[in-house]
């Protein structure tokens, strides 16, 4: 059975909540100033040897939502992305992410005779920008050390960029927020180089990053309308190589 493309109007698909507006932006920047608040009350009383990272990483990015109920392999596409990282103390870090990336689903990946019925599909690009707390589980300083790593925890608030229907030219590209949730672990091979591994789950605030939804044709075809209940996820997996900038104390 050939895959079905979703064509319909602007007027039968509910996109306008998703329009990009200056009050969510300045949602996100009063969140960046919140973040940025709270690491200056926690630098104010860390050591001395707070340092910056710069790096980036490459990896992939995998969907799920309506078109894939689970995290498969078949769904994996190339992602990348660049960070700036400042160490405020021993257990906590503040990072700056862009990411960027590919999504793609599909009905027939799956057994399940609804999804195999419906047989619908899509792929889009995202690009992302999140501000994020790491919570590091060991001393991950920068004192030297014969070894010097860390498993750590992440979380934060970003915006990202979608577009709501590639295949069909009067849609165009979204900004939306989410909410990157994760684990990582990181490890000082040869200093001022670190590698580290990770992986972590971007919450979005929307049902249709798959250009599907549950009012997609207007209400009247239940099988080819999504979940209510639930909002589309991406995850990003990725290996990182960062550069450490250490801060040299001058003896008194």
């Amino acid at each position: 059975m050939p895959t079905n493309s979703i064509n319909c109007s602007v007027s039968a698909y509910p996109y306008s909540y998703l329009l990009p507006n200056t009050k969510s932006i300045r949602r996100f920047l009063t969140g960046c100033w919140l973040l940025t608040a709270l690491v200056s009350l926690i630098s104010s009383g860390a050591q001395a040897q707070s340092t910056w990272e710069v790096g980036g990483g490459l990896g992939g990015m995998i969907y799920k939502g309506d078109l894939a109920p689970s995290l498969i392999p078949a769904n994996i596409r190339p992602a990348g992305n660049l960070l700036v990282r400042y160490n405020v103390s021993q257990p906590f870090t503040v990072r700056i992410n862009a990411g960027f990336g590919q999504i793609t689903g599909k009905d027939s990946r799956f057994n399940d005779p609804f999804q195999q019925a419906r047989d619908l599909a899509f792929k889009t690009n995202i690009r992302e920008l999140n501000a994020l707390m790491e919570y590091n589980f060991l001393n991950y300083s920068s004192l030297r050390k014969v070894k010097n790593w860390t498993p750590y925890v992440f979380g934060g608030l970003g915006l990202f960029t979608f577009k709501t229907n590639p295949r069909n030219p009067g849609y165009q590209r979204k900004s939306l927020f989410n909410f990157p949730l994760g684990v990582g672990i990181k490890y000082e091979f040869k200093r001022p180089w670190s590698l580290g591994v990770e992986y972590g789950t971007r919450f979005s605030s929307s049902d249709y990053l798959d250009n599907f939804g549950p009012n997609t044709f207007g209400g009247t075809n239940k099988l080819q309308n999504g979940n209510p209940d639930s909002r589309d996820t991406y995850t990003y997996i990725g290996v990182m190589l960062t550069y450490r900038f250490y801060r040299i104390v001058c003896p008194e």
